[in-house]
């Protein structure tokens, strides 16, 4: 295949022109011919603009479907994921409650235990000792009374009891 100085291969159609090994060497052609490889570059050029433009616009319309159909996706799911979360929630709390029933039994019982066992080794419980300290404290203000009703006695030596 023979090839001309600008690259276009020869019998090659541009804008509907063949060209030919004759047609190559008139100089009447050679502007004829830049002029329309000028213009074909133009519309070539042209045609990527207006490709580029097309896709801009579709990728903006395409956004924009996307955005729609995602918004009616949410719409649709965002009651059957309403009412999962509302079973896991009654669920979390239904074995939360049950939970939290067990760990009372089971303080109560551990307090029962650890109870008895102090009691076998003899050592009280706080409230046990609390209830006889305030006990004493009420002895201690009873005693106080009783000392201010009785008169004091001097103090002198003793009598001796008569014999």
């Amino acid at each position: 295949m023979h090839v001309l100085a600008d690259g276009l291969p020869i019998g090659c159609k541009v804008k509907g022109v063949l060209m030919s090994d004759q047609q190559d060497k008139k100089p009447d052609n050679d502007v004829q011919l830049a002029g329309k490889i000028k213009d074909s570059a133009r519309q070539i050029w042209l045609a990527g603009l207006g490709a580029y433009t097309k896709a801009e616009e579709d990728a903006g319309r395409f956004f924009e479907r996307l955005v729609n159909e995602g918004e009616e996706l949410e719409s649709k799911t965002r009651g059957v994921v309403g009412k999962h979360v509302k079973s896991v929630e009654h669920r979390v709390e239904d074995v939360r409650g049950r939970a939290t029933g067990t760990w009372d039994k089971l303080e109560h019982l551990f307090d029962e235990r650890v109870s008895g066992a102090l009691r076998r080794l003899g050592i009280h419980r706080r409230e046990e000792i609390e209830s006889l300290e305030h006990r004493i404290e009420a002895l201690e203000q009873e005693l106080r009374e009783l000392k201010k009703s009785v008169p004091q006695t001097t103090a002198k030596s003793p009598k001796k009891p008569p014999q």
